[in-house]
């Protein structure tokens, strides 16, 4: 499989889009990937819509460099999470080593709070876009496209090409 041996973190949180999170953790777990589930604290969280997500490790307890990408799902999460400077610390180490960081939705919002969004093409919910065009990126209204190491995602509806994108960006990186 694609990506077997590589270690991927998904941002975990309350009020997490509950199919973004899971159907991306799927694909990952289906190419191979070890998936590792991060948030404020270990324990059970819901999404958006319910569903229960065990967050497996406090992010204060993990080790950027032992990561081969992230992912941040959309939600109302992102809104929360972007306050923690443990969250964006670790995305700011992930994408200064050039790893693959693949935000899909609202997530964009921890990117813009990290500061990693500036100068490139972006996309997500329209409810972001001005947050992010603010932010100093271009807005691209498309499904899903890598710009560098990030992989964008617009909405729930997109996320077969954006799992298909953050795939081949990880296979990719493998030994970059």
């Amino acid at each position: 499989m694609e990506l077997d041996g590589m270690q991927v973190g998904v941002l975990a949180g309350e009020g997490v889009e509950d199919l973004e999170f899971w159907v991306t953790v799927m694909r990952l777990r289906e190419a191979g990937a070890r998936v590792t589930s991060i948030g404020l604290a270990p324990g059970t969280v819901h999404g958006k819509n319910g569903l229960a997500v065990g967050v497996d490790v406090a992010v204060g307890d993990v080790d950027a460099a032992a990561l081969d990408g992230l992912v941040v799902p959309g939600g109302w999460m992102p809104d929360k999470l972007r306050r923690s400077p443990a969250i964006l610390d670790l995305v700011r180490a992930v994408h200064a080593a050039g790893r693959p960081i693949g935000i899909i939705c609202h997530g964009g919002l921890i990117g813009i709070s990290a500061g990693i969004v500036a100068g490139g093409r972006a996309t997500g919910s329209l409810g972001i876009r001005d947050d992010l065009v603010n932010a100093g990126a271009t807005w691209v209204d498309e499904p899903a496209f890598r710009d560098g190491s990030l992989v964008w995602g617009r909405v729930v509806e997109d996320i077969p090409a954006f799992c298909r994108e953050l795939v081949t960006a990880l296979a990719a990186s493998r030994g970059a």
